[in-house]
């Protein structure tokens, strides 16, 4: 066996090892059927990875969801650093880096809305701003063009030039520059993924997903009556076009699900509007398609072995963890029965 096949052995052991200690469909029933407060929560779960840390990091106790948000992200943070200490195949590192950008993007659009709400946004200590050193001062920027600056100093260029573009306490603005930058971050994970083994595999996971958020932005685009946003349809999807997005956008909500009948979202859709009809509320679209894409994915990337592919699926299965576990925490600290939450949990096995 070569150096790469060892590092891509040892690696790939290693994830599935963390994968087995990550939270499964059985922590999250007892939580949501026995639970009441938080160290019950922590009780539940303290045989995983992120329940062994969070013991550990919240010994002293939490006072605010604040504090308990802000703890999960650096949990995450303490993950990609725990991998970056291993001696990586190249294309991994590549593909941590540019997942890394998510981050970036997400602190992006959090200090955009701060500027809406004149609020001083509460950032994730992950990516470049971050390690670079420019999350603090990007966290107090009060304009658009502040915010630029300081992605200008951190080498985020491509980005500094959509938020530059922003109008001043403009809604429509600020959303148009976020798909925008959803937009340049699946360019980059693409051109990472395209040229690393299975990488076949990898493109069609992104596709996959940019399929899952162009429908998404369908869905709330049909349910809010507004046709509007055609021009900012993320390329690169799997198997809807840039054009048969822009058709669905033109369409009523009944309508979309025939429209998707040729392709593996048909089933998705007919739930998303069924759930609709009956529930009425927009939420019934975001949970619809999260537990289709968890299903979705994991088919795809979690049976691969020794491949790029193992590294994916160990970041979203964080992803999906870490988003349940602060669903729960945020529930309890509001007094929220768990009920009310119960199909909002998507786990990924």
């Amino acid at each position: 066996m070569n150096l790469i096949s060892t590092r891509y052995a040892f690696t790939s052991a290693y994830l599935k090892g963390e994968e087995a200690r990550s939270i499964i469909s059985d922590h999250i029933d007892e939580i949501l059927h026995r639970s009441k407060t938080v160290n019950e929560v922590l009780d539940v779960i303290r045989d995983t990875d992120i329940g062994d840390y969070l013991s550990e990091s919240a010994a002293g106790g939490m006072k605010t969801f604040t504090d308990f948000d802000d703890l999960l992200w650096r949990y995450l943070e303490d993950c990609l650093e725990r991998l970056l200490r291993f001696a990586l195949p190249s294309d991994l590192i590549e593909m941590l880096g540019a997942y890394s950008t998510k981050y970036d993007i997400l602190n992006i659009k959090t200090v955009l809305r701060g500027t809406l709400a004149e609020e001083t946004a509460l950032l994730v200590p992950i990516g470049d701003i971050y390690k670079r050193g420019y999350l603090e001062e990007v966290t107090h920027a009060r304009s658009a063009v502040e915010i630029a600056e300081v992605l200008v100093k951190a080498d985020l260029g491509d980005y500094a030039s959509i938020v530059n573009e922003v109008k001043e306490k403009d809604h429509r603005s600020i959303f148009e520059a976020e798909l925008k930058l959803d937009s340049v971050y699946y360019r980059t994970m693409l051109n990472a993924l395209k040229h690393m083994n299975d990488g076949t595999i990898l493109v069609k996971a992104l596709g996959i997903m940019i399929d899952l958020a162009n429908i998404q932005i369908v869905f709330r685009s049909a349910l809010s009556g507004k046709h509007t946003v055609s021009e900012f349809v993320s390329e690169g999807g799997h198997m809807l076009s840039v054009t048969l997005v822009q058709e669905l956008l033109a369409l009523k909500m009944n309508e979309i699900p025939g429209r998707l009948e040729q392709t593996e979202y048909y089933q998705m859709a007919q739930e998303v509007a069924k759930n609709f009809e009956k529930e009425r509320v927009v939420s019934v679209v975001d949970r619809t398609i999260e537990k289709y894409k968890v299903r979705l994915l994991r088919e795809l990337l979690s049976p691969r072995a020794l491949s790029p592919c193992n590294l994916l699926w160990y970041l979203l299965v964080k992803e999906f963890e870490i988003r349940n576990v602060r669903l729960i925490m945020k529930t309890l600290m509001d007094g929220i029965p768990s009920s009310e939450i119960q199909d909002y949990v998507v786990t990924a096995s």
